[in-house]
């Protein structure tokens, strides 16, 4: 008789928070790469998620970026992380010219009780892929940006998160009559990210 062994993909609440922290890390590396936030020769190819993909070599964004990981990751594993949100602005005015918005919604079944889920790891990295080949296109359906630019990063958390030292309260950065485009999603079973992008409308023509 012929026996088989079938491997299941348990995920836990902290291998969860690590997929997603480790995902916005690699996302944030992308978009500040494809939107030509930092010039193209400060950035490496490295392969992952099956990609080729692009990381900052630049030692301040390289700490920022590092620092943010963590924070999410400890905020995700609580349970009290809502949403991230990378925000492109203009670095002569300040004005918000993009808005990349990663929406999280967290099972609290999983955060009260401490239970695990099943979701296979090539599923996962196959849903994280189509997003980061979205990222990789912007391109193809954003705006230029044609002037210096800067970004920040916002975190939505429930109201009990004390803000850690190292942040600060912010306003929204939210822009007028933005266009938007939704983007693909990922879950693994404890967070789902859904993906959002929103853009200053420069097109003044109106319909007739």
């Amino acid at each position: 008789m012929v026996s088989r062994t079938v491997a299941k993909d348990i995920i836990t609440l902290r291998g969860s928070a690590a997929i997603v922290s480790e995902f916005f890390g690699y996302a944030a590396n992308s978009i500040l790469y494809n939107r030509g936030v930092y010039p193209e020769e400060s950035f490496v190819k490295v392969k992952k998620y099956g990609l080729p993909m692009l990381l900052t070599q630049d030692d301040g964004v390289k700490s920022f970026i590092s620092n943010l990981n963590a924070q999410l990751s400890e905020w995700l594993e609580a349970g009290k992380l809502q949403r991230v949100v990378l925000v492109i602005m203009s670095k002569a005015t300040g004005e918000v010219l993009e808005r990349w918005n990663f929406s999280i919604e967290t099972d609290n079944e999983v955060v009260e009780k401490g239970v695990s889920r099943e979701k296979s790891d090539k599923e996962i990295m196959r849903e994280i892929q189509a997003i980061m080949r979205q990222i990789a296109s912007s391109i193809t359906y954003l705006p230029c940006l044609d002037e210096p630019c800067v970004f920040d990063v916002l975190a939505y958390t429930d109201k009990d998160v004390a803000v850690p030292f190292t942040w600060i309260e912010s306003d929204a950065k939210l822009i007028a009559n933005p266009q938007m485009v939704k983007l693909h999603s990922f879950d693994t079973k404890i967070h789902k990210v859904d993906t959002l992008v929103s853009y200053k409308n420069d097109d003044e023509w109106e319909e007739q």
